[in-house]
């Protein structure tokens, strides 16, 4: 049983359609797989980080922080499910929080296949031969954002345009509840320093 759900989110990402579709109706997709691919994903982004070769990476070595590197992974996908949930509640989408979470994080899996060989390999190239490179993240990003695409178009029983429509709503969205959040911090901050000031300038007083 479980060694047939390890190997579902491979066939999900060779055939999206019926895959998405079974991971929905059929409830073949879990949880606890797609926490450990977005998992997977996480260490290979920090893996290309910090071991891409010399020639393709830019990073200052020092400069590696896995939990920056994990937070820009984490951050974003909690995010698109939030974001896509709330929306697609008030557009008659059909997919549960928990369905979206699911294929969102399945729909990362390219991005782990591809990142790793694609850093293997800049370990043993040259200048000229880093087209390749370049190629296998691009095609990682590109087939994650197809699978993306049809995950919502699925989960949510949507029509092409609609879900075009709310792909864009989502990112929008995303960026106002990261505006919300630095205005709730930002508002706590400033209610901090005021009680402060005051607890300050009583015990100035006694």
């Amino acid at each position: 049983m479980w060694k047939a759900r390890i190997k579902y989110p491979f066939y999900v990402v060779l055939h999206p359609f019926k895959g998405f579709w079974d991971l929905k109706y059929e409830r073949l997709g879990t949880l606890g797989i797609a926490m450990a691919i977005l998992f997977l994903v996480s260490l290979a982004e920090m893996f290309q980080y910090q071991y891409a070769g010399f020639v393709v990476n830019k990073n200052p070595p020092m400069s590696f922080n896995s939990l920056i590197q994990l937070r820009n992974i984490i951050l974003p996908f909690f995010l698109w499910c939030v974001a896509n949930w709330s929306l697609t509640t008030l557009m008659d989408g059909e997919g549960k929080f928990k369905e979206i979470i699911i294929a969102t994080a399945y729909s990362t899996l390219p991005i782990f296949l591809l990142f790793v060989p694609a850093t293997i390999y800049s370990r043993f190239i040259t200048l000229e031969e880093t087209a390749f490179y370049y190629y296998l993240n691009t095609f990682a990003i590109i087939w994650f954002m197809y699978l993306l695409f049809v995950a919502t178009m699925t989960v949510h029983q949507y029509t092409v345009a609609k879900t075009l429509v709310t792909i864009f709503l989502t990112i929008v969205c995303m960026g106002f509840i990261i505006f919300l959040g630095m205005l709730f911090f930002s508002l706590i901050q400033q209610m901090y320093s005021f009680f402060y000031t005051i607890y300050r300038e009583l015990q100035f007083r006694n």
